[in-house]
């Protein structure tokens, strides 16, 4: 059985995600622990759990998802994987990092590309992938239809989508692809978003007010 923690972590606010198995292997999604004491909020759940963390993993590169990358890699000796389009995303953060007030974030570099062609396969569990870029170019959402759990980053968020103002996002990208792609997923699949409380495909349907049957236009 499919298991989930979530840990909000940094300034921003951000979700972190852990998801693991009865086999004890893990993975770990976008790492927001910047400061000692989230690191080792997150290190001491993996070591009482048991977990052996088998993946790193950024739905998209902005800097409150990566802020942990490198103690994560570092940590556990594991490989990041991303898709191709957020490697600018990720190599900028290190030119703005000190004027979010981040002065000691360490580079990290991608060991593995992903896309929705591939499959994110640890303990008895694999996840599927859908490509949905707008708010970041090589935006990924990962998601498990018997567990009912999807990981969607700053895609949709309960009542709302992710921020279309930054470099590389496309507002009409992201409306686009939530309702031809992230939408065809059972309505009972709960979406666990990068910022904010979890909601659901069938809620957002219905209500969200940007991408749902009563968008406001």
């Amino acid at each position: 059985m499919l298991q989930l923690r979530c840990f909000t972590f940094n300034p921003f606010m951000e979700n972190t995600y852990i998801l693991f198995d009865e086999t004890k292997e893990a993975v770990i999604f976008d790492p927001g622990c910047y400061e000692k004491e989230e690191q080792n909020t997150l290190l001491t759940f993996i070591e009482n759990e048991g977990l052996t963390v088998k993946y790193l993993i950024n739905t998209h590169c902005h800097i409150d998802h990566v802020l942990g990358n490198a103690f994560i890699k570092r940590k556990f000796n594991v490989p990041l994987l991303i898709h191709q389009n957020e490697v600018p995303v990720l190599k900028s953060v290190i030119a703005y990092a000190s004027n979010y007030g981040f002065p000691a974030f360490e580079e990290t570099a991608p060991d593995h590309f992903i896309d929705e062609n591939n499959t994110i396969d640890f303990g008895n569990t694999q996840l599927k992938i859908k490509f949905i870029p707008g708010h970041a170019p090589g935006h990924l959402v990962f998601y498990h239809e018997p567990s009912k759990i999807c990981i969607a980053g700053d895609t949709l968020f309960q009542g709302s989508i992710g921020r279309t103002d930054l470099p590389g996002s496309n507002h009409d990208d992201l409306i686009k692809y939530i309702k031809s792609s992230l939408f065809t997923l059972p309505d009972d699949l709960v979406v666990y978003p990068g910022h904010g409380e979890e909601t659901s495909i069938g809620f957002e349907k219905e209500h969200n007010p940007f991408v749902g049957k009563r968008a406001r236009f």
